[in-house]
Parts: structure tokens; sequence; C-alpha cells
């Protein structure tokens, strides 16, 4: 709090619909300022257009609401992790897993994960874009995972949908149930079980 008043931020003008990148820039940084200090319950677009310089008419040009501005900085922080086929989709999977969550657990935006997924089961918004947007894009790794594989011949590629689904549904459990810490020794058995193969 006390760093938003001690600097006076330069306003920065709107260049309409399309984004300014330096105004774009200076969103994303605040807004990653004022998760790391407030955290979600704190997090504001008011906090974040004061620490910006940047009008909340612009902020909500570009973004809908805090759940859409919230998911561009955990897609920006998040794209740090990449996920590599190295011929072994177990072994990819396993370590896809551990780097993303180190990164739930460890960082601002990766602990606003489980809040952004309950805020989209009441605010359609949210919902819509977590659905047709965050998800498509923040799975596109891991889907390369599995197309490499059965490019391989290691899986069928008509159960690629399915596996994914199956990974999800892992990951959210225990980002879900905040056993992140605890669920560390279920990480291989369980990318074991998606990557096997059904071929008889």
């Amino acid at each position: 709090m006390k760093a938003e008043k001690a600097a006076t931020p330069i306003r920065r003008a709107s260049i309409g619909a399309r984004r300014n990148p330096a105004s774009q820039a200076a969103i994303l940084a605040a807004a990653r300022a004022v998760l790391a200090e407030q955290g979600y319950a704190g997090f504001s677009i008011d906090a974040v257009s004061r620490r910006a310089g940047a009008g909340k008419p612009t902020i909500y040009r570009w973004w809908k609401n805090r759940a859409d501005l919230l998911m561009e900085v955990y897609a920006a922080e998040k794209a740090r992790i990449r996920a590599v086929p190295t011929g072994d989709l177990a072994r990819d999977l396993t370590e896809h897993t551990k780097q993303l969550w180190a990164f739930w657990w460890g960082t601002p935006s990766g602990r606003t994960f489980r809040a952004l997924l309950a805020e989209a089961q009441s605010d359609p918004d949210a919902l819509a874009a977590l659905r047709e947007k965050f998800l498509p894009e923040r799975l596109l790794d891991v889907r390369g995972l599995f197309a490499a594989a059965a490019a391989r011949g290691d899986i069928p590629t008509e159960e690629i949908e399915a596996r994914l689904a199956l990974y999800i549904g892992f990951n959210w459990f225990y980002v879900l149930t905040d056993q992140l810490e605890a669920g560390q020794a279920a990480i291989p058995v369980a990318m074991r079980l998606i990557a096997a193969s059904s071929r008889s």
C-alpha cells in the first residue's frame, strides 16, 4: 500500500481497443506486483490502475474482469514452463507435472489458480474465459506430449482427448483439495497409468 502512495505513476494514453504495448506491459507488471503484495483476496482493478498509471476504462477494455486479467498474468508466468517430448510419455508428463506443481505452490500467480477455478464456477464471464481461451492455450504443451506419443505409436490418436482429460482431472483434484505438497508421490504413479499403452 505504501509503495502505491510513494510514486506518482505516469498516465499512459490509451489507443482504443488495440493494445498499446507499453501500457499493456505496465498493467501486467502492476498486476503481478499487486498480486504479490496483496494476494488474490486483495487484488483489484483499482489497485492495478493506480499502480500502472492506466485508467480503469482502458483495463476493462482489454480485460473483462479481474479474473480475465489474472489469467493473463498466470499465463505469462506459466509460459516459462515448457513441456518437451523426449520419447517417454510417462517421464515427460511426470517432469512437466512436477514443474507445474512447484509453480502452483511457490509463486503468487500460481497460488491464485485454485481461486480462479473457484471463481469460474460462479462467474459466467470467468468460466467462458477459462474454457474458451485459458485452457486451450495453457494445454498446448501437454497436448503436444500426447500427440508426440501418438505419432510414435505409443498411444492411439483417438485417445488423446480422454487421456488429456484424465491428466487435467488428476492435477485439479490436488489443486482444489490443497494437497500439492502431500500429493507429490502420486505423480509418477498417475503419469504411468495415464501414459500406459492400451494396445493389445
